[in-house]
């Protein structure tokens, strides 16, 4: 059985830190990972800001952001794709040496609450694991929850119709494809609803079906596959 690790990390360890430091009102959600290498991870990240031209001012001078593009925006919320290039060390164990899913990551005022679900069934080991390697680069990480992926599961709300609706009209109309064939404004409008109605119906589907799939398989059925 897989299990999930709750914790968080001073954000003065985790990316972005020189940004929150510049802009304190700002929140952050890392949406998806991209791509990971040991020199550099590249994500979607959700953000949430007063004044977007100068969170993005703060990326130019933010040494732990090496690029970064806006891929869809709102009044009140932009989602960035970023690359990081410091410091991952952290993000890079968790995906590589401990094949572990990170579920969700958000920022607040002093840290970056993650949850991460592990294959192994000895989540008490890897996260002691993550604990020392904190200790080894000179910050504290405090572990807040250790629990399987069916009590998650469990503790997840339904998928509404709405977001049901929502994720199988943007399947159908190319939403997901690469390059995607239809934007958000657009769903949105034939929907009827606002961006950020249609944004967030479409985000906390896709959750749920991570939720009820991907991370609640047993691990022993991962390696029969």
């Amino acid at each position: 059985m897989a299990l999930i690790v709750e914790f968080t990390v001073p954000t003065s360890k985790f990316a972005l830190f020189n940004t929150l430091t510049a802009i304190p009102d700002a929140t952050f959600e890392l949406g998806r990972v991209i791509t990971a290498t040991p020199e550099s991870i590249t994500v979607y990240v959700w953000a949430r800001a007063p004044d977007f031209d100068a969170l993005e001012a703060a990326f130019d001078d933010d040494p732990s952001v090496s690029s970064f593009t806006v891929s869809s925006e709102t009044a009140d919320e932009h989602s960035y794709r970023m690359t990081w290039n410091e410091p991952i060390d952290l993000l890079i164990h968790i995906m590589t040496e401990q094949e572990g899913t990170i579920i969700h990551a958000a920022s607040n005022t002093n840290s970056w609450s993650l949850r991460v679900s592990f294959p192994k069934r000895n989540a008490l080991a890897q996260a002691q694991e993550l604990k020392d390697l904190a200790q080894q680069n000179e910050f504290s990480l405090d572990i807040r929850r250790i629990y399987s992926t069916d009590e998650y599961r469990r503790a997840q709300p339904a998928m509404t119709a709405n977001q049901q609706e929502s994720l199988v009209r943007a399947f159908e109309a190319g939403y997901f494809k690469v390059p995607k064939e239809t934007k958000l404004t657009e769903l949105a409008d034939a929907q009827g609803v606002s961006h950020q109605a249609m944004s967030e119906r479409i985000r906390r589907g896709v959750h749920h079906l991570i939720a009820q799939t991907l991370i609640t398989r047993d691990s022993t059925d991962q390696d029969e596959k």
